[in-house]
């Protein structure tokens, strides 16, 4: 998935030790069927029609079947089909992380974290997660307490350049927004709803302050931000 996943665990014995190896190969697993940058993953295979959908691995018509609900959630602003092709990758990482997690959790781990470069799901806790400053490289401009099921995404270019695209012209968005993160139950919901409302831009705030459940924390281009839900504690200096 072009990114580099960590794991903490807390407890739970050899059950836990087991199911962090299965995690991790969960994980590797997700990356051979639906890498974008490999021809031969199922889904690249599936984009060029050279594989029905029938033969892909059941988790290919899961991922499918929740990247239309997204889209429909977002109002089109989530879409894993645009400009004729077919990329799902807005919302695999965070699925396939959320489920990482709950599989060692339910393993009878204490506390859980998984980290999907930058994306994090947590079981128990406590925990405090950092959400990266896109504009003062190395610095934290929020820190969210967790203690229990969590989810903490980010879209934005500070870290990967531009790979965000208006789904409606395939191009990138105007830059209203330098970083948007949603916090909510589970990341699969919450890495495609920072990826809509990045693609959003100004618009992100009032939908995604309609949504129930979730909270989010944007900061814009000049340094300014703003947030829906409770506010976001600060970093300690």
């Amino acid at each position: 998935m072009g990114t580099v996943f960590s794991f903490d665990v807390r407890g739970g014995g050899p059950r836990a030790a087991a199911a962090l190896e299965a995690a991790a190969a969960w994980l590797v697993h997700v990356d051979d069927v639906f890498s974008t940058y490999r021809p031969g993953s199922q889904i690249s295979r599936l984009a060029a029609g050279t594989l029905a959908l029938s033969a892909c691995a059941p988790e290919v018509g899961e991922v499918l079947r929740l990247c239309e609900e997204a889209e429909r959630r977002t109002g089109g602003w989530f879409s894993a089909r645009y400009a004729g092709g077919l990329d799902p990758t807005g919302l695999v990482k965070g699925w396939a992380v959320e489920r990482a997690a709950a599989m060692i959790a339910s393993a009878g781990a204490d506390a859980v974290c998984v980290n999907g470069g930058g994306d994090v799901q947590v079981h128990g806790g406590p925990w405090r997660i950092g959400v990266s400053d896109p504009l003062r490289h190395g610095e934290l401009a929020a820190v969210i307490p967790a203690d229990g099921e969590l989810a903490v995404a980010t879209s934005g270019p500070a870290e990967r350049g531009c790979h965000i695209v208006d789904p409606r012209t395939g191009r990138p968005p105007a830059p209203a927004l330098a970083s948007l993160t949603v916090i909510c139950h589970g990341l699969t919901d919450a890495d495609a709803y920072a990826t809509a409302g990045y693609a959003m831009g100004a618009g992100a705030r009032d939908w995604l302050a309609s949504l129930p459940g979730t909270r989010s924390f944007a900061i814009t281009p000049d340094g300014t931000s703003w947030s829906t839900g409770p506010a976001l504690r600060a970093p300690r200096r």
